[in-house]
């Protein structure tokens, strides 16, 4: 069974300037790196949060394998039985086993097969049960079903996505911190063959905070009141990283790429 592959995966997608940096930046990445997988953190798109069925819809017909979620996964009542039906999204694994939608699948192409598991931290976010137990779980249950096996940590704590990398160190392709938005500088291979970064990014407008236009984040933050967040479009990266493995659940090497979109 072959097992090479490269996973471009694609930090959360915010607001129309994110999903226009990706659509954009597609076939670019395609020519030069050659993906065989594409994942994307897309729980910021509609509007700056959550998802909706159509958006979903337009990313997958771009060629996007998978879509991940996050703790914005239930802002739009339309996207539940979407969920439960469609089985490329994802919302985070350890949710409450009654609430909508699964949070890992299998996709194959060119005969290797890559699983994808979405997890939400526990540290200052309301996720139903432990991710580290529920990481354990599933990698029980995914065992000999797939080559490579990336786990989306959607996060707060720093501290919590770098432990899941060293809980998960040698046992999957790749760990990939999402939520926080801004890429940190760790990407890097654990010893156990692990590709490891705290956080991919986002992509969607720079020139913002935190994809949020600039003066009304700044406002909020001066008055400590109550303020309606519209998503930035100024100075639009797309933000990823691609994993590189050539042996299943290894990986040889990731790429932090951070590319202007404007």
């Amino acid at each position: 069974m072959p097992a090479s592959a490269r996973i471009l995966f694609c930090g959360d997608l915010v607001g129309p300037a994110g999903r226009r940096a990706l659509l954009r930046a597609l076939p670019a990445l395609r020519e030069r790196h050659d993906p065989t997988f594409i994942v994307v953190n897309g729980e910021n798109v509609a509007g700056g949060f959550g998802i909706t069925p159509k958006l979903a819809d337009d990313l997958f017909a771009a060629g996007v394998d998978v879509i991940t979620l996050g703790n914005h996964a239930y802002r739009h009542r339309e996207i539940y039985p979407y969920l439960d039906e469609e089985a490329r999204i994802l919302r985070p694994a350890n949710y409450l086993r009654g609430q909508p939608g699964h949070g890992h699948t299998i996709v194959a192409r060119d005969g290797v097969r890559l699983a994808v598991i979405n997890l939400s931290g526990n540290v200052f976010m309301n996720a139903g049960r432990s991710a580290f137990a529920e990481a354990d779980t599933l990698l029980s249950e995914l065992r000999g079903k797939a080559d490579h096996i990336v786990v989306d940590m959607h996060a707060e704590a720093t501290s919590e996505k770098v432990a899941m990398g060293w809980h998960l160190d040698g046992r999957v392709t790749a760990v990939l911190g999402t939520h926080t938005h801004v890429p940190t500088a760790d990407a890097r291979v654990l010893p156990g063959g692990t590709a490891y970064v705290t956080d991919v990014g986002m992509t969607g407008a720079r020139g913002g905070v935190l994809g949020v236009k600039r003066d009304l984040a700044v406002e909020a933050l001066l008055t400590q009141m109550p303020v309606r967040f519209v998503p930035a479009e100024d100075d639009p990266w797309l933000m990823a990283v691609l994993v590189s493995a050539s042996e299943p659940l290894r990986a040889d090497s990731i790429e932090q790429l951070l590319i202007p979109a404007g």
